[in-house]
């Protein structure tokens, strides 16, 4: 019942893509309103079908239908509810059923938020490039990636999930998170197409694929922070970002995003940037595919990645027509796309914004190239030539150090052009905060050139946010926090935590490794102190249940009882580790158990990192920033983006105004 059900649902939204394409083009084709809006019709069947196959996938899980390949693969009877619900986006097929879910409700949501506009061209072409990744993708379960295949012989039980998938909540957060990222990022990518094929170029459609963008943006970074989180917790490494090809295909799109986001104001304000910004919308949209390749084909070697799989050359073929048709429309469009405006001044605040995403752009590709060296260079010399994590490193954090100084510098330009006595007047205070934090920062011990610099420019940064939100709530209250400008303020600040969290721990990490007693003996202390956090080694248990074998061990930390453990799965081949965090304002202590505890002895590893809980915090603030940047402030009035487009070049402005101090949103 079940493979009927989800084929069943697949088979619908398959129907409902196709349906919605031929349709909508005939209505397109024709000039007929009525078949252009039977849009929303064929979105909700998508969504009915991806509702209906994951619902049934779902069930199967639940009630342990071993029948169904999948299940069989990787459900268990002794996996944990939570875990077996995440089972089924823990591995390939599943993968994709959830990204066909995600992707229908994005569909609808579209269908319904321009339900009286579906007779547009612009969202009728809109929908239709949403139809055509909706059909790619429901291809996917329909051919190479059936998650609902049937076994001929039932096996009474499944090996369940990885074991690295079922040893922390956050495995039921993190990947939906991510979809929701990636998926998002089809809308503004749709809007995009329409208009480089209908020649509706102006700025008003913008408005609204901005806000689309923002918050396809705000789930990916959840997403990426939550991973960050995850990996600290369950590795037991010590780290949060591994530069592994995975965790970088999860960054490519967010850097372009990013750059969008900040560049889609100078079009909306002085007309400029249209190649570059339709270019980044859809090198985004594009990225998400690709990095749905490296996840998904098993090209590259990752802790993340899945097994080798037959869907790597339909995913490569499909980013390689995404990007052909993206080239193809802008070189067709180029003399429509020539901005009338010109930068006036590099120092003024579309200048800034240019410099910025020149150096965003820099850094995606440093990425992609170190991501994909290794694949070139096998394709050209037969030889797999592995990049290290020092070459990201090197290479990211002069960029991490540019885009710091830029965070500071950007905020308090004006547009068009900035005297130095604005610019020296708009400085001083966030240079008395960079100032600041660099004087504290070595008050309490801090040394070394690069985290010294990441520290004074955290500061600096800070000091023009905060200058621009003090600004904000004099003059329009707490109220005046809400807007694009002032949002993006928070999520700065945000951003400045996070960049602080990265240098501290990265630059002031303790490890000791260490054989402990119960009982203190010569060479073998029962209680250590590291960094000034005393630990004491109280004893060690064992918790046999049908999922997994823990052996754990109970430590005191500054007096509070914490158990790290090894675990043992029963699909697994070797032991994992869980280690445990006690988590400060002002630093971490990790525990990892590295032997099995025996004998009244045990060996720990023990890894103190300052401020790193602001990596957790910094994240959330951004999200709250960038949530409250979706929404208009006081002074910003709707523009419809599609009857009402803004003129090429840009709202008309009194003379004073660019040398003004911005208020409530950016517009």
């Amino acid at each position: 019942m079940n493979a009927a059900l989800g084929t069943g649902g697949v088979i619908i939204g398959l129907t409902g893509a196709i349906g919605g394409i031929i349709t909508v083009l005939m209505g397109i084709g024709s000039k007929r309103p009525h078949l252009m809006a039977m849009a929303r019709t064929y979105a909700f069947m998508i969504l009915g079908g991806g509702v209906l196959a994951f619902a049934a996938m779902e069930r199967a899980l639940i009630t342990r239908d071993f029948s169904l390949e999948y299940v069989a693969t990787h459900g268990s009877s002794a996996t944990p509810a939570l875990y077996n619900f995440a089972t089924l986006w823990g591995a390939l097929e599943g993968s994709i059923l959830l990204w066909s879910l995600v992707l229908g409700l994005f569909t609808v949501a579209v269908a319904l938020k321009f339900r009286d506009r579906l007779d547009d061209p612009l969202v009728a072409w809109a929908m239709v490039v949403m139809f055509v990744v909706c059909l790619f993708f429901f291809v996917l379960m329909a051919w190479p990636a059936d998650p609902f295949k049937v076994l001929s012989v039932v096996p009474s039980d499944g090996p369940g999930p990885n074991p690295l998938l079922q040893n922390h909540p956050l495995m039921a957060f993190h990947p939906p998170m991510l979809y929701l990222g990636y998926v998002g990022f089809t809308v503004p990518f749709a809007f995009a197409i329409a208009a480089l094929i209908t020649g509706r170029l102006g700025e008003g459609w913008l408005v609204e694929t901005r806000r689309w963008t923002l918050f396809a943006w705000t789930f990916l970074t959840i997403g990426i922070i939550l991973g960050a989180w995850w990996s600290h917790e369950v590795l037991g490494w010590g780290g949060y970002w591994g530069w592994d090809p995975v965790e970088n295909a999860s960054l490519l799109p967010w850097i372009t995003g990013t750059a969008y986001i900040h560049s889609v104001m100078v079009q909306e304000r002085r007309g400029m940037l249209r190649v570059w910004n339709l270019s980044l919308l859809c090198a985004t949209f594009a990225l998400t595919i690709l990095g749905t390749f490296l996840t998904r084909s098993g090209v590259l070697d990752s802790v993340h990645a899945f097994s080798d799989s037959s869907i790597g050359w339909l995913l490569l073929s499909f980013f390689g027509v995404i990007v052909a048709v993206t080239v193809v429309l802008v070189g067709w469009r180029g003399d429509r796309l020539r901005a009338p405006a010109r930068i006036d001044s590099p120092a003024s605040r579309e200048g800034a914004f240019l410099l910025n995403n020149i150096v965003f752009a820099a850094f995606a590709f440093v990425i992609l190239l170190g991501t994909v060296f290794p694949l070139i260079s096998e394709a050209l010399a037969d030889d797999r030539v592995t990049v290290g994590v020092p070459y990201f490193e090197r290479m990211s954090m002069p960029i991490g150090m540019v885009l710091l100084f830029l965070m500071a510098v950007a905020p308090v330009l004006p547009w068009r052009k900035a005297s130095m006595e604005t610019l020296a007047t708009r400085l001083i205070w966030p240079g008395w905060v960079g100032a600041g934090a660099l004087a504290f920062a070595i008050l309490t011990g801090a040394r070394g050139f690069a985290p010294l610099l990441a520290f004074f420019l955290a500061g600096f940064a800070a000091g023009a946010a905060l200058r621009q939100l003090v600004l904000a709530t004099r003059r329009q209250g707490w109220r005046g926090l809400v807007g694009r400008t002032n949002g993006g303020m928070i999520v700065h600040l945000g951003v400045l935590m996070i960049a602080v969290a990265l240098a501290a721990s990265g630059a002031y990490q303790i490890e000791r490794d260490a054989r402990m007693c119960v009982e203190a003996e010569t060479g073998c202390p029962s209680t250590i102190t590291v960094q000034g956090h005393e630990i004491t080694y109280v004893g060690s248990s064992e918790n046999v249940t049908a999922q997994k074998t823990e052996i754990g061990a109970t430590f005191l930390v500054d007096g509070k009882e914490y158990t790290p453990a090894l675990q043992l799965f029963p699909n697994g081949s070797q032991t994992i580790g869980k280690p445990t965090v006690k988590n400060t304002l002002s630093s971490s202590v990790m525990l990892s158990v590295t032997d099995p505890p025996g004998d009244g002895t045990v060996a720990v590893k023990v890894i103190v990192q300052p401020l790193i809980v602001w990596l957790w915090i910094g994240g959330a603030v951004m999200a709250i920033g960038s949530l409250m940047a979706a929404f208009p402030g006081r002074r910003r009035r709707p523009i419809d983006p599609v009857s009402a487009p803004i003129p090429a070049a840009g709202p008309v402005r009194r003379p004073d105004e660019d040398q003004r101090e911005p208020v409530g949103a950016s517009t």
